[in-house]
């Protein structure tokens, strides 16, 4: 790859382990030539993340509980600190309790849906406008999302009505953010083996059934997820905002997903 990211800094949020679409975003913004601050969420987790981060060019860890206004706030203290501007933010943050996930839709709870969508939903405004004074040169927001935001699937639940709230989130930060040449934008990535996947009930059939049925006959490459989303921090991807781009092998054009 080359390096289209070179000179830029880049916040990434949500590397829990070296499975995380975050960190396959991370390691291909590395490879195309991006500065980098990561978060971390607890003094174990940075210890780790320092290490998965091994030969990466890392500016900065900064804690990140995006629960915690604090830690919110603290945040663009450190990236100013750094004396440079902010080009791109990736939002890789997700939470639902495990048991809502496990049952009926219509038995989740009210403080499991409102957990859902603080985590997994509003901390992406949190984080747009806690990063968006610090991207005087305007850049990229770019967070995750997945096809349960719009369609049925099974055991996915309170996660999918979060992701379609993100995904409004998405639209309405690209108009808010956009004067200031800031592009938002989503990626709905296919299933992946990562650690909050695996919170989903029957996930490893989902893993499964995919190849299957995805036009590409596969499953998704965390790279692919990587370079979609160096392509969108880059110069590359400067006419493009609002809008959620598919990374899933194709699953997304089909009727039938298993």
């Amino acid at each position: 790859m080359s390096k289209l990211l070179e000179g830029k800094l880049a916040l990434v949020l949500g590397i829990a382990n070296k499975w995380s679409l975050a960190y396959a975003i991370a390691e291909a913004f590395s490879r195309a030539g991006a500065t980098l601050a990561l978060s971390y969420l607890g003094e174990r987790q940075k210890g780790s993340i320092e290490e998965l981060s091994q030969g990466w060019n890392v500016a900065a860890m900064l804690p990140c509980d995006v629960t915690k206004e604090d830690e919110l706030a603290a945040m663009p203290e450190t990236l100013a600190r750094l004396g440079r501007p902010l080009n791109a933010v990736v939002h890789s943050l997700a939470f639902a309790n495990r048991e809502d996930l496990a049952k009926p839709f219509v038995e989740t709870s009210r403080s499991g849906f409102l957990l859902a969508q603080d985590v997994s939903a509003y901390s992406l405004v949190a984080v747009a406008r806690a990063t968006a004074p610090l991207m005087t040169e305007g850049g990229s927001l770019t967070t995750l999302t997945y096809l349960g935001s719009t369609r049925v699937v099974p055991n996915y639940n309170v996660m999918g009505v979060a992701k379609a709230s993100l995904e409004a989130a998405v639209r309405y930060l690209a108009s808010d953010l956009g004067p200031r040449k800031i592009r938002v934008n989503a990626i709905s990535a296919g299933p992946v083996k990562t650690a909050s996947a695996r919170a989903v009930k029957d996930f490893s059939s989902i893993l499964e059934e995919g190849p299957k049925h995805a036009p590409l006959r596969r499953n998704t490459d965390p790279a692919e997820v990587g370079d979609a989303a160096v392509f969108l921090a880059s110069e590359l991807g400067r006419g493009v905002t609002g809008n959620v781009l598919f990374v899933d092998a194709g699953m997304h054009v089909m009727g039938y997903s298993g």
